[in-house]
């Protein structure tokens, strides 16, 4: 059965940084396409990150380009979302994804997450 469990979040003050985790079971990180998705409070879902299988192509949605990266380690099965330079507006709830959630033909109203996702929130 796939599991992926996040964790990670927490309270942060603006410009600080966050390290999430994505822990993978029942498949393997290195064979698929992974995303980081997040949802902020009464707004709808927001794509964020992709990496492909391979770790050699990684891409960024323009508000956190320079600010946050994606990287995996295929010996722990685990992805990870570095967030750095944190501001209000990245306070959501983040899920990772097996897929690159934007081929989805959910995606975005439909989508349904597998793990219940961990919650940033950059206040002072």
């Amino acid at each position: 059965e796939v599991q992926l469990v996040e964790s990670g979040g927490g309270l942060v003050q603006p410009g600080g940084s966050l390290r999430l985790s994505c822990a993978a079971s029942g498949f393997t990180v290195s064979s698929y396409t992974m995303s980081w998705v997040r949802q902020a409070p009464g707004k709808g879902l927001e794509w964020v990150s992709v990496i492909n299988g391979g770790g050699t192509v990684r891409s960024y949605a323009d508000f956190v380009k320079g600010r946050f990266a994606i990287s995996r380690d295929s010996t722990k099965n685990m992805l990870y979302l570095q967030l750095n330079n944190l501001k209000a507006e990245d306070t959501a709830m983040y899920y990772c994804a097996n897929e690159d959630v934007r081929r989805s033909r959910t995606w975005p109203h439909d989508y349904n997450f597998r793990g219940q996702g961990t919650q940033v929130t950059v206040s002072s």
